[in-house]
């Protein structure tokens, strides 16, 4: 058997920016409670691999903790009532938010105070999305809409000014259309093409293995949206595709093909691959 790798795989900037603040600042705080605003990443096994260090998952909803404790921001980013809480409760707060959700948070922030209708292209149900736009709410209430589609962005409720900004993990195609629909409407919208470079590099990678494979695996958390994504664009170069987390998913008639190919979300470290590609080869062997 061969396995070829996508040449762009794994953890991006920002995930691992938020995962080794996470081990330093449980390393740095042996003796203190220490949290995360929700699950720091999409990936089950690094969040099974944080909890043995000693980091619990908080409840944004529900923050009720220590004057000791120490609270880490997320790379998905949080509200601005949310952090107001935690300094009133004068923990120590340690914010991991993605450098690019925190110029999309500062983006909406700024037009919803001139007095614009923010458009957000994202899954509505995602944390960073909730963080992007709670900033614009926080200047303007009532001014923030979610597409989560073209056809969505069909019967949006336009203002005599208006922004368009993306969830950084969000499909380059779909936006595209998006902003044409949009467009079509209002000819003067300020557009913002926030979509992470990240996600575009794993995409492409991905997209340059069609017909190199008999087989693409795509590795990484099922409940995250970038992984999703390459899980959806697998399948469409390829007719034998599996979405799992780690080497004891891979489905047992993956071990018959010749060549196997293997992407990863940006919340799959390469830890994680590296034992995928050996589970396949030692298989053979």
């Amino acid at each position: 058997m061969t396995v070829v790798r996508a040449k762009t795989l794994g953890y991006c900037m920002g995930v691992k920016r938020a995962v080794e603040s996470a081990v330093k600042t449980l390393e740095e705080n042996p003796q203190k409670e220490v949290y995360t605003l929700g699950p720091l990443i999409h990936n089950q096994k690094v969040l099974e691999l944080l909890k043995e260090k000693g980091l619990k998952v908080l409840d944004a909803e529900k923050i009720n903790i220590s004057e000791n404790s120490v609270v880490i921001i997320r790379a998905h980013g949080t509200t601005p009532s949310v952090v107001e809480k935690l300094t009133s409760l004068n923990v120590n707060v340690i914010d991991s938010t993605c450098p690019k959700v925190h110029l999309s948070q500062k983006r909406t922030s700024e037009y919803a105070e001139r007095g614009y209708r923010i458009i957000i292209a994202g899954d509505r149900n995602h944390g960073e999305v909730t963080s992007i736009s709670s900033y614009a709410e926080d200047k303007m209430a009532g001014c923030v809409v979610v597409v989560q589609n073209a056809e969505e962005a069909k019967d949006v409720v336009l203002w005599e000014k208006n922004m368009l900004i993306a969830q950084t993990t969000f499909s380059p195609e779909e936006f595209s259309k998006v902003i044409d629909v949009l467009k079509q409407r209002d000819t003067n919208i300020t557009v913002f093409n926030s979509i992470c470079s990240a996600t575009q590099k794993r995409q492409n990678a991905l997209k340059e293995l069609k017909d190199k494979a008999d087989a693409v695996l795509v590795i990484g958390g099922k409940n995250s949206a970038n992984t999703r994504r390459l899980y959806e664009i697998a399948l469409t170069i390829c007719s034998n595709v599996a979405l799992i987390e780690d080497e004891k998913e891979i489905p047992l008639d993956f071990y018959k093909f010749n060549t196997v190919a293997l992407t990863a979300g940006a919340s799959t470290p390469l830890s994680t691959v590296e034992a995928v590609e050996k589970a396949l080869l030692r298989f053979e062997n």
